[in-house]
């Protein structure tokens, strides 16, 4: 097994805010706690153990135990649950949507990257326990994002109408998916696993919410991994003072509108994630989850005739909790309000929505966990491997938008120099020359002189690219070979972790897939992952 690293800022993959964050732009330190440095997670632990209710322990405890009733728990996910009582013990979490066989190959990396910090923290704090978490996006209700995943460059679908918080759909209907699905797999080798994986968890549990623990548990339940369900009215209990400040005060809309206009300041590159809401909750009921809105002096649900007074309100939130379903702004609060987590470990856009929150979570007196970046892999096979290197390449190049990868590797192997930066170069100088003649004479020449460089560029730039295509017809085989081997590895013209499911790699890997992920994989690494296997 090969392993090459890129780093992050290079594979043109990650915006500019994730790669200033990664490198620690001071700019950035208002909008974060700790970096999470392997030296920092001391201080981490310090600050969370003072600024977590005692209380709450028993209450998370309980709540996982009464979720994880009817399903087969492993000794170190058991060990895990019952460490959490104990006020020496903290987590690292990353979330998911319930995503449909677990949807794209990056849920595992998010995962392995969970359990390789909890892992390393536990060496490096042996006085602490630290508990890997899986939080599930049990509430989401947007269907159409979860309800699929890729396999083989097709679409496996659950064709379904669907309304309300996800993780409350029944599972009905997905033994057509199920057919499917084994259709597209065949008779071959490794296929009886992922069959009987699918089949146990989404044709043996009745709500996706189930048929995802198991799914999640029957990968990664050896390790440790404790998933949590939001959807719970005893933790939503610990939500409901945050909740009342959300809803009477709107002190999230108010502070997270200030981080986003001070983040603007910083960079006019940073793209803004999270609009907050004046009220970031919704009210999630018999199928429906939608937002609450203050209009005309009630509080009302939007799509719906139910509307409230305040003091109705404040009623349905002390007896209902259950019945309030925090939004993304919202959501981040209530997961550390319930764990005694230290650190948050998800992808480029979830960390930048994240980076947000900190003068709400200050606001609101709840310790801020550490923003780590999970990590990101390219799985690429030794023949694709071999056919990298025939045609001159390395993998890195592969990352390249793909006109600029033809453009670069037609220009290597023609025997024609197709690049006119050196006529550029020699352009500039001679209409420097006129510049300065302009600026002694008539001013008001300057215009024209430019207008006429500009129109000189442009004729080179046209007659380059002419002489570009020209070679790529007369190198087309190069062109398909090279073209077809980016396709396979980026998908849609997308990184593979975010296109592909996990199945096909375990079609060619079987049962050392997540052994190789569990020890390849670092959280602290600052570069993205090829894995030659």
């Amino acid at each position: 097994m090969e392993v090459e690293c890129i780093p992050f800022k290079e594979t043109g993959y990650f915006s500019q805010l994730i790669c200033d964050y990664l490198e620690q732009k001071k700019e950035l330190s208002p909008f974060f706690n700790r970096y999470p440095l392997p030296s920092n997670f001391g201080d981490q632990i310090k600050e969370k153990a003072a600024n977590y209710p005692k209380g709450h322990r028993a209450v998370l405890v309980n709540s996982l135990k009464h979720q994880y009733k009817g399903f087969e728990v492993s000794k170190a996910t058991q060990k895990n649950i019952d460490a959490l009582a104990k006020d020496t013990s903290f987590t690292v979490v990353t979330g998911h949507q319930l995503n449909l066989f677990t949807g794209p190959l990056y849920f595992l990396y998010k995962i392995v990257s969970t359990i390789n910090l909890a892992k390393k923290l536990n060496k490096e704090h042996p006085e602490n326990h630290v508990v890997p978490i899986y939080w599930m996006a049990t509430e989401d209700h947007d269907f159409d994002e979860i309800n699929y995943f890729n396999l083989h460059g097709k679409k496996v679908l659950w064709n379904k109408r669907a309304s309300g918080a996800v993780g409350r759909l029944s599972t009905e209907g997905l033994d057509e998916v199920y057919e499917i699905f084994a259709s597209e797999l065949g008779n071959l080798g490794l296929t009886d696993r992922l069959k009987d994986l699918f089949r146990k968890a989404y044709l043996e549990h009745d709500t996706l919410t189930d048929a995802t623990r198991y799914l999640a548990n029957a990968l990664f339940g050896e390790e440790g991994l404790v998933i949590v369900d939001g959807d719970d009215k005893e933790l939503k209990k610990l939500l409901i003072p945050y909740a009342k400040t959300d809803i009477l005060d709107h002190t999230p809309h108010e502070k997270i509108s200030e981080t986003m206009d001070a983040l603007g300041q910083v960079s006019s590159e940073y793209t803004i994630q999270v609009n907050p809401r004046e009220i970031n909750y919704f009210y999630l009921k018999d199928g429906i989850r939608e937002r609450i809105i203050l209009k005309k002096g009630k509080y009302h649900v939007i799509n719906t005739h139910i509307d409230f007074s305040k003091e109705e309100l404040l009623q349905e939130l002390e007896t209902y909790p259950q019945r309030f379903s925090p939004n993304v702004a919202a959501r981040p609060l209530y997961q550390e309000v319930i764990l005694p987590n230290l650190c948050y470990i998800g992808g480029g856009g979830e960390l930048a929505y994240w980076l947000e929150l900190k003068s709400y979570f200050d606001g609101v007196g709840v310790a801020f966990p550490m923003l780590m970046l999970r990590n990101s892999a390219l799985l690429i096979t030794e023949k694709q491997s071999e056919k990298v290197e025939k045609m001159g390449l390395t993998v890195s190049h592969l990352f390249m938008k793909q006109h600029s990868l033809i453009n670069k590797k037609i220009r290597d192997i023609s025997n024609i120099d197709i690049d006119f930066s050196p006529q550029k170069k020699l352009l500039e100088e001679q209409f420097k020359h006129m510049y300065e003649l302009a600026e002694k004479t008539d001013k008001s020449f300057l215009g024209a002189v430019k207008a006429q460089e500009v129109k000189q560029k442009k004729g080179l730039d046209h007659l380059e690219k002419r002489l570009l295509r020209a070679q790529k017809r007369k190198l087309k085989d190069h062109v398909v070979r090279l073209t077809d081997l980016q396709n396979e590895l980026f998908p849609n013209q997308s990184l593979q972790e975010r296109q592909m499911n996990f199945s096909e790699i375990y079609l060619e890997m079987g049962e050392d897939l997540i052994p190789l992920l569990l020890k390849t994989l670092d959280p602290f690494s600052k570069d993205f992952i090829v894995l030659k296997h």
